[in-house]
């Protein structure tokens, strides 16, 4: 509960008339351009969008200094973004929580739309005031439920009122979608006649577009808890919240004099720089015939829409299950998605470091410490994601002396023995957090571990009423005198004074006798899209959206992520 047929390649004019697409689209962009176009004059999919805004060989327009295509259509149709509505993950998730409370089962099924289907949901007054549920996105046989099912799409964000923008208000999606003809871009002066004549929008200057308080529209996500009956119980959970994390951060844009880390959420995760550092500075749209439009210039600051996080999975899943999910992305597409998160896991995310090893008679002490790159806490948002330490120590002979953090082909975490540790399985404890791993059979995990009314971990969103863990690294720059604070803070089992905004440090401890030194250290941060445990409680219920995504996950799986890693010879041993 949140708080607060195949379509005809056409699309439908500002007063109602159907007409075709312009006839040379499909020679121009791929015949998939065409593929569900929706214009009620209200909103528009993504489609018609790419008329203008996919890239054309003829035009130089959207490129970079390399020549590389930078459309936003072409960037964008293979994101979270995109699929949100396809996302087979999170129908899941939408049934198990049905399952659990059933009473609130059409009230759950529309919630869940309001930020993974927004065009569909949003304004039900355009659509005869009838509330939209994820059930009516399969088919797509209306217009309405291909403006769902065209998820976060161009006019789901570039007609964002953004008059409650940052505010109490505007969270968990309860933005307003403006449907009077306007588009919002972060241009001055925009040439809007090519637009007004394509397709009925008028584009207009919104500053808002390059501002962190968009995307915390939907990425902070509050829910009121509830019992099995669907009674409230007076609990509330922050499910998620990059958004207030970052406003608490070193990254923060929202003060009067930001710092030289300040960046938006737009910076990272639709950088305006080409691969190799430079300034993007091109031509934003090109004619829908598949040449450039003479009057434009270059326009700066340019984003890639390639809304980059660190999720793997979903589309790893898409690609090898398009004739299921039918997304617009190809192959090829989805690879390079899976590649730029990787990237981005890899180079800006956390990195780590061993400090000064010290010798208490036969005992070795290794500090290793893992500090955030990331303008909010890390792991970020959803509570099935986790990050984690993989620790191997061999002596001079080659032989194992300690290791933590081991992972079987299913994901799952396992101690010294190669079995899944007891925190795998459904209904255990969770690991607690660490301060010192001395014991083959403890781990690190850095996550958000949902509480309820007990001391048990609960895996329903409308269970949980708090944070029974949370180790997530946090922001540089977050302090307890910060905004948002009190409901961000960790939740440690006992204090720790190395766990500092920016950075955790955690004392490894193993028998080191002088004779089989030197000792050899491998060290990894690993993360994952969606944590073994976690994917164990939503596989323990049924429903077709659970085991449709049980048969995706298991055949799709990726490994673990590395987030950084090293190896090194551990000195004064």
């Amino acid at each position: 509960m949140r708080e607060g047929s195949q379509p005809d390649p056409v699309t439908r004019g500002r007063f109602g008339r159907r007409t075709w697409i312009h006839g040379v689209l499909a020679g121009v962009v791929g015949a998939t351009i065409a593929f569900g176009a929706v214009n009620d004059g209200h909103f528009a999919t993504s489609p018609v969008c790419a008329m203008c805004h996919a890239n054309a060989p003829r035009a130089q327009a959207m490129r970079d200094e390399q020549d590389r295509d930078l459309a936003p259509y072409d960037l964008w149709q293979a994101t979270a973004m995109a699929n949100s509505a396809r996302d087979p993950f999170w129908r899941a998730m939408v049934r198990a929580e049905v399952a659990a409370t059933p009473s609130l089962g059409e009230e759950i099924r529309h919630e869940c739309t309001t930020c993974h289907a927004p065009m569909a949901s949003l304004r039900p007054d355009l659509f005869g005031g009838h509330a939209f549920v994820i059930d009516d996105l399969p088919d797509a046989s209306s217009d309405r439920a291909r403006f769902g099912l065209d998820g976060v799409a161009c006019a789901a964000c570039h007609q964002i009122d953004p008059g409650a923008l940052g505010t109490e208000p505007s969270y968990s999606g309860n933005v307003s979608l403006l449907a009077d003809g306007r588009m919002f871009g972060p241009h001055e002066q925009p040439f809007a006649m090519p637009m007004r004549m394509h397709t009925g929008f008028t584009p207009m200057q919104g500053a808002h577009m390059d501002e962190s308080a968009l995307c915390g529209s939907c990425h902070t996500l509050r829910t009121v808890a509830v019992g099995p009956d669907g009674t409230p119980t007076g609990g509330h959970f922050l499910e998620q919240s990059p958004y207030l994390e970052w406003r608490n951060s070193s990254y923060t844009t929202e003060i009067p004099d930001p710092g030289p880390e300040a960046a938006s959420c737009q910076a990272c995760h639709m950088p305006s720089l080409s691969a190799e550092g430079e300034r993007i500075s091109t031509r934003i749209a090109r004619r829908p015939r598949g040449d450039d439009f003479p009057p434009l210039r270059d326009r700066a600051p340019y984003h890639r829409h390639t809304l980059a996080g660190g999720n793997t999975l979903l589309p790893a899943i898409l690609r090898d299950f398009a004739d299921e999910l039918r997304p617009r992305a190809d192959g090829a597409d989805f690879d390079a998605a899976i590649a730029q998160s990787q990237a981005l896991l890899r180079h800006s995310t956390a990195t780590l470091a061993v400090g000064t090893v010290t010798r208490t008679g036969a005992e070795a002490r290794v500090p290793i410490t893992i500090r955030s790159e990331v303008g909010h806490k890390f792991p970020a948002g959803y509570p099935s994601r986790r990050a984690w330490l993989k620790i191997d120590i061999h002596n001079a002979r080659g032989e194992t002396v300690f290791a933590s953090g081991g992972v079987d082909d299913q994901g799952r975490i396992v101690g010294a023995d190669g079995q899944p540790l007891g925190f795998e399985r459904t209904g255990a404890p969770v690991e607690p957090h660490r301060r010192i791993l001395d014991h083959p059979d403890q781990v690190q995990i850095y996550e958000l571990a949902m509480g309820g009314d007990g001391e048990s971990p609960v895996y329903r969103l409308l269970r949980a009423s708090r944070r029974l863990k949370d180790n997530r690294l946090l922001p540089a720059g977050w302090t307890e005198a910060g905004p948002h604070a009190e409901e961000t803070m960790p939740v440690l089992p006992e204090p720790d004074a190395d766990f500092a905004a920016g950075q955790d440090t955690v004392e490894v401890r193993f028998g080191a006798p002088a004779d089989t030194a030197p000792y050899t250290l491998r060290v990894q941060l690993l993360y994952q899209t969606l944590g073994a445990r976690f994917a164990a409680e939503l596989f323990a219920l049924d429903g077709p959206e659970i085991r449709a995504f049980e048969r995706m996950w298991i055949a799709a799986r990726p490994p673990p992520s590395v987030v950084d890693e090293i190896t090194l010879e551990l000195g004064g041993l």
